[in-house]
């Protein structure tokens, strides 16, 4: 896909006190009426997330790109920078595809859009096709103990977010314990940062809302709806993030691991064309099975 091939329109939907923003791409040329639905990170909006990758995805009709709670243009209705859990963000997603009649849709998410994509794949299994998994929060490690006793850090990050009138620090407290081993480049440190404190009480409550459904979702549950999956981690993240994906892989013939080379967990800002390319790529096998 390529600027000139899609249109895109931006419209809200009010839900349960919050006026979810949302983008729809249209894809001019592709002869699929197929759609996809594609949820971004903590701290950081849909369009900032995914619009490099959506212009090279060529397969799908439409794609529909929200801004999650907290994040990017989506508010709620009094002002206010409530928290917020999984499940709430997750009956958002659900109203809005209720609302557009989208009964049926492959499904991306990235990091804390990753943990809400599958949220959504074991409450609606047959709405879903296939899952596109970049690097989804929870899923980082084997060990459940490890990976509660590693998103305890997450929110000492956002404490320290609400704490200070300066985000940053926090902000790479977060960064330091997510992407170790990041590109720390003046340039990039400060884009990072500056993306992340775009709305900061909206990304500390993001991270609070995974550390508490660490230890309240099952998530042996979500991995047993883990079918149709592709999973895309960083080259430069964690060897216990790639041990724990190509051992899901192994395990589970309808999940498949991807290794971007070069990238941290920044995968999608670092290398969009790389992973729409790999999406194109398993969407048609998929298509052809």
């Amino acid at each position: 896909m390529t600027q000139q091939s899609y249109s895109v329109v931006r419209r809200s939907f009010s839900v349960s006190g919050v006026d979810v923003s949302y983008q729809i791409y249209t894809n001019n040329l592709a002869s699929s009426s197929e759609r996809l639905v594609l949820l971004h990170g903590a701290g950081v909006a849909g369009e900032l997330t995914w619009s490099a990758i959506v212009e090279h995805l060529d397969h799908w009709g439409q794609i529909l790109v929200p801004d999650l709670r907290g994040m990017g243009e989506t508010r709620c209705l009094d002002g206010s920078e409530s928290a917020f859990t999984v499940q709430e963000v997750c009956d958002d997603v659900v109203h809005l595809l209720d609302q557009l009649g989208w009964w049926r849709f492959d499904l991306g998410g990235y990091s804390f859009g990753g943990l809400i994509a599958m949220l959504l794949k074991q409450r609606n299994p047959s709405r879903v096709g296939q899952l596109y998994l970049l690097e989804p929060a929870l899923l980082d490690r084997a060990d459940i103990n490890e990976v509660r006793s590693i998103r305890e850090r997450y929110s000492e990050a956002a404490q320290h977010i609400r704490q200070h009138h300066d985000p940053s620090d926090g902000i790479r407290l977060f960064l330091d314990t997510i992407a170790p081993g990041r590109n720390r480049s003046d340039k990039t440190e400060s884009m990072t940062i500056s993306r992340l404190a775009e709305r900061p009480l909206g990304f500390a409550n993001a991270l609070d809302s995974v550390t508490r459904s660490a230890h309240e979702v099952e998530r042996d549950q979500l991995l047993e709806h883990l079918q149709h999956a592709e999973l895309f981690a960083g080259g430069r993240s964690v060897r216990e993030l790639h041990d724990h994906y190509l051992h899901l892989a192994r395990q589970n013939t309808m999940v498949n691991y991807h290794e971007v080379k070069g990238t941290d967990h920044s995968l999608p800002y670092q290398k969009p064309r790389q992973i729409a390319r790999l999406m194109n790529e398993a969407r048609q096998r998929y298509t052809n099975s």
